[in-house]
């Protein structure tokens, strides 16, 4: 190494004295850098938008490079630059604009609003609007708003996303069922959910495959209907959630409509994309149940001798395999595209899955100058669940969970010869037998899509029909081995097959007319809708089964006959036809600083009486954009925007054929000895019920829309006030009657009320780096008012709690109110001591969130992306009835497995686990539900039009004090067909998943 010095004298810094040749070349380089920094000159201006206002916080940076600054709230500026540096201005909301700086030292610019963010628009059903024209509560999110991951279904997409939509997986079943509620929960049924609507198609909401059957082991609810629906063909969804929006679907928008738009051909050549993932899933948290050496020692009479973790041996690591292929593109004339969807999801049960196969098509064409447009979207889907007897109401003996939960850990799974090793007990089963010797999958085959036809009369009028069919059909064969020690299903087995087909046909016509008049705008919409709903069930049960071959009995039934010929099997049947017949008509105006909307719906159901068959929802809203105002800082708000509606929606959402007296016939079956039909007769099974009508709910709301510092931060807030009367329930039928319950419309009142917040906040925005965040919020208020009766529901199950319940419907109380004993301790004896006696009360308590909310971080860097999202839910209560029928001292003494806790309890043995307050827990949790890191290739020139790589996590973790497994759960507790909520009973664990996959286009 050649080293060199200089004189002292010269007074370099000591760190360039005695150094290497090549670093003094290099520190030699910084001098002329710093010298070439020293001829910078400074640069400073102002940022204005096109009405002179100034612009704070809009982003100059020097192309090329990363250095940059941002406007003062006066929208000024000062930077240094070099010779011939190019300024590049960019601001959310506004197009980005590139200056030359040359020889000037003062560059002012002006900044123009972007287009297309002006133009972005809403579906609000039946046609589209501007955002920024938009008089009703309307939420849209997009594909790069969807949450991420191994989604099975279209709610999960949104789930946490929108304020005021609360949505909640009932458990961790593949496919299993999701509750959406849109601003709290209005009714007292199962019909709470929105009406959904696929490319212009409302759907049913009816059930498209069948519940499992009670075997003494519990009966399990319908997979979700929109499983159908490949999430990765959706390109948005539009939540409509005040009346003034909902109100153009009457009947069926009082608890708010989701529009379901799938994806269509981008402009440009045919291109071909490809999506592979896979993803691993496994339980987030197990019970913290005794082990075998543990159980043994304090239960030492129990002691089987084997060592067994009954969770080990039926969880398991869940993969999932995707695969979504699809081809499209666009011209002048219009677009296409076709896509193909493969799913195939193992759950964290043994034996659990869920396979779709799907395939779309969606194109548009015009003819005749444009002005005649027709267009198909169809999307066909086989789905394949895989069922385990994981149930809602299984009795004190409990379901296969529940067998897991309870199981003596010292006893072996397996005999010496292979077999299971089943104990004698027929309410205490070998979990592993249960699900080895039982069968149960349905198949469901499903389409719907929609051929439509638009021709523009004259300029600004055209007139536009639909013709729309949803059909499905749905198999599930369940049996059960006459080898299964449990219950009565022993030496006999038991064989469930369930057929549903439903065939929903739409036709609608429309004429619509868009016009401006200089300051004066005119939408109007006028149209007719039809839609039939044929619904058609059969079931056999058979029993006394010669075989164990679970095979053999799901595909010959004829294997249960026995000495006395056909008379183990029994069929039912049944078909209904229901109607829809609907007028409608919307007037949108606009002008000056306001707009205004109008709609009326006129519904006709055949689900009600004579006198009741129609109904009439009409709504109004008005909006003042105050942006527009000269009294408006400009420089501080880009837009303003008042809101204020009243509407009238319904609900219908009740079963078939209730407000007619019913009949049936009775006796005609198999006559066992002379094998022939025997006869039968005609039965009445219900009086006529004339007065049925529906349920109508009136809401108001208000709400303001804002843009600010350019509209780096958007957001609306909304608050409103639901009113619902007229509520449709089953009750019990005063007696003697043909049935034990009868369906009639309450005299009581459900109020919700609250306010939601959303925020969008653009907090870095350069060509390198970006960072964006969405904050959402929402309260809600809900109250039942001027009610005089009683209802009970959230039925209890456990050993001694027949007839038991959580849950009451009562004046001036929350839906679903907790009606408990309250929980005072242990006395001397380990007995329960009850806080003002042994009598169950409101505590004060609800299921219902009182705040539900969001957050989302999204961050890129080059050509990372990172995104980050939180949700929680706050102020609910949940009923362990896990703990209560399971949990405790008794269960204990009796020989079952407990959790770690119990054996310390103060509980006496002999204790009595009355439903009270020691079961309930606060649901409160903060989730990190999603989590998706991604890049993106440069491909250059290649064939490769894009291609990027993510992984994506789900459920990471969860922070509450709830000791359940999961604090999102609401098993099917239902009592004399009333639904309940915040239960949790044997439900199905929830699972984290990691997601490792690419998008490859060409």
């Amino acid at each position: 190494m050649m080293y060199f010095s200089l004189p002292v004298s010269r007074k370099l810094p000591a760190i360039f004295r005695f150094l290497p040749v090549k670093s003094c070349l290099t520190a030699l380089a910084l001098l002329f850098a710093l010298s070439a920094w020293a001829q910078d000159k400074e640069v400073s201006g102002s940022v204005k938008d096109a009405s002179g206002s100034a612009l704070p916080g809009v982003s100059v940076s020097i192309k090329g490079s990363q250095r940059g600054t941002t406007t003062d709230p006066n929208g000024n500026y000062r930077l240094s630059v070099p010779e011939r540096a190019v300024l590049v201005f960019s601001f959310v909301g506004f197009q980005k604009q590139e200056v030359a700086v040359g020889n000037r030292s003062v560059v002012d610019v002006s900044l123009l609003e972007d287009s297309q963010v002006l133009s972005e628009v809403v579906v609000i059903g039946y046609g589209t609007v501007r955002k920024k024209d938009a008089t009703g509560a309307v939420n849209a999110i997009g594909t790069k708003d969807f949450n991420k991951g191994v989604i099975v279904s279209a709610e999960q997409l949104m789930q946490g996303r929108v304020p005021g939509v609360a949505i909640t997986q009932n458990n961790g079943e593949p496919g299993g069922g999701i509750n959406v509620r849109i601003r709290g929960t209005s009714s007292v049924r199962n019909g709470n959910n929105p009406l959904f609507v696929v490319d212009g198609v409302p759907l049913s909401g009816d059930n498209t495959t069948a519940s499992g059957d009670n075997s003494g082991i519990g009966s399990s609810s319908p997979r979700n209907p929109l499983n159908f629906l490949n999430p990765e063909d959706i390109a948005s969804i539009d939540i409509l959630k005040d009346a003034s929006a909902t109100a153009i679907y009457g009947a069926r928008g009082a608890n708010g409509v989701v529009l379901i738009t799938t994806k269509k051909g981008k402009a440009g050549k045919g291109s071909l994309e490809y999506s592979p993932s896979v993803g691993i899933s496994n339980i987030t948290k197990r019970y913290n149940l005794l082990n075998a050496d543990e159980y043994a020692k304090l239960q030492p009479t129990q002691n089987l001798g084997g060592k067994t973790d009954w969770q080990d041996v039926l969880f398991r690591t869940g993969i999932t395999n995707q695969h979504n292929l699809a081809y499209g593109g666009a011209d002048a004339t219009g677009n296409y595209r076709f896509s193909l969807g493969y799913l195939n999801q193992e759950g964290i049960m043994e034996k659990s899955s869920l396979k779709r196969l799907s395939g779309t098509f969606n194109g548009n064409k015009r003819f005749i100058n444009d002005k005649l447009n027709v267009g198909i979207q169809v999307t066909v889907s086989e789905t394949k669940d895989g069922n385990i007897p994981v149930t809602d109401n299984a009795g004190y003996q409990g379901d296969l969970l529940a067998s897991i939960l309870k199981s003596n850990p010292t006893m072996p799974v397996y005999k010496a010869d292979g077999s299971y090793n089943q104990s004698s007990n027929v309410a205490e089963p070998n979990p592993a037998a249960l699900l080895g010797l039982s069968r149960d999958n349905t198949k469901a085959l499903r389409s719907l899509g929609n051929i439509n036809a638009e021709y523009e009369i004259i300029d600004g009028l055209k007139f536009k029909t639909v013709v729309g069919f949803d059909k499905s059909m749905s198999a599930r064969k369940a049996a059960f081995s006459r080898d299964l020690i449990y219950q009565d299903i022993q030496r006999v087995g038991r064989l469930y097959l369930t057929d549903i087909e439903t065939d929903n046909n739409l036709w609608e016509n429309y004429f619509t007319y868009n016009k401006e008049f200089g300051n004066f705008s005119l939408n109007a919409l006028l149209g007719y809708s039809y839609q039939s709903f044929d619904y058609y069930f059969k079931k056999s049960t058979a029993t006394n089964f010669r075989t164990s071959d679970l095979d053999l009995m799901i595909n010959n039934a004829a294997s249960a006959n026995n000495s006395k010929g056909f008379g183990s099997l029994i069929q039912n049947s049944a078909s209904t036809k229901d109607e829809l017949q609907s007028y409608f008509g919307r007037v949108n105006v606009g002008y000056g600083k306001f707009l205004g909307t109008v709609t009326l719906r006129a519904d006709g159901s055949t689900k009600f009486g004579p006198g009741n068959k129609y109904g009439y929802f009409p709504s109004a809203a008005v909006a003042y954009k105050l942006i527009e105002e000269k009294f408006i800082p400009k420089n501080l708000f880009s837009d303003l925007k008042l809101r204020v509606g009243y509407g009238v929606t319904g609900n219908q959402e009740i079963p078939h054929n209730l407000y007619t007296q019913r009949q049936n016939y009775s006796g005609w079956g198999f006559n066992a000895d002379a094998n022939n039909i025997a006869g039968g007769g005609l039965n009445d099974v219900s009086f006529p019920n004339p007065n049925l009508k529906w349920e109508q709910t009136a809401q108001f709301n208000a709400g303001i829309d804002f843009g600010i510092l350019g509209s780096r931060l958007t957001g609306n807030v909304e608050v409103y006030h639901k009113n619902t009367k007229d509520l449709l329930i089953q009750v019990t039928a005063a007696q003697p009657a043909l049935t034990p319950f009868v369906w009639k419309n309450l005299d009581a009142n459900v109020i919700n009320s609250g306010i939601e917040l959303g925020l969008n906040y653009t907090a870095i925005d350069n060509p390198v780096f970006g960072w964006d965040i969405q904050l959402n919020g929402a309260y809600n208020k809900n109250i039942v008012k001027n009610f005089n009766g009683l209802i009970n529901t959230g039925a209890i199950n456990g050993q001694g709690l027949t007839g038991a319940f959580a849950q009451r419907i009562a004046e001036g109380q929350p839906l679903f109110a907790y009606f408990l004993r309250e929980f005072g301790g242990f006395d001397d004896s380990g007995n329960t001591i009850y806080i003002g006696g042994d009598v169950q009360r409101f505590v004060g308590k609800s299921p219902l969130p009182k705040v539900t909310g969001g957050l989302t971080n999204n961050l890129r860097y080059r050509n990372f992306s990172l995104s980050l999202f939180f949700n929680g839910v706050f102020g609910n209560y949940i009923y362990s009835n896990n703990a209560n029928a399971f949990f405790t001292k008794g269960a204990f003494n009796n020989g079952r497995n407990v959790t770690r806790d119990v054996p310390d309890l103060k509980e006496g043995p002999f204790n009595a686990p009355d439903v009270s307050t020691r079961f309930l827990e606060k649901g409160d949790f903060v989730r990190l539900q999603n989590l998706s890191l991604s890049y993106r290739v440069n491909t250059g020139k290649s064939a490769i039009s894009n291609l990027r790589f993510f992984v994506t996590g789900q459920n990471l973790f969860v922070i509450t004090k709830y000791s359940g497994q999961d604090p999102e759960v609401n098993t099917n507790k239902s009592l004399n067909g009333v639904p309940s909520l915040g239960i949790d009973y044997t439900a199905y664990p929830r699972a984290r998943t990691w997601t490792l996959g690419a998008n490859i286009a060409f």
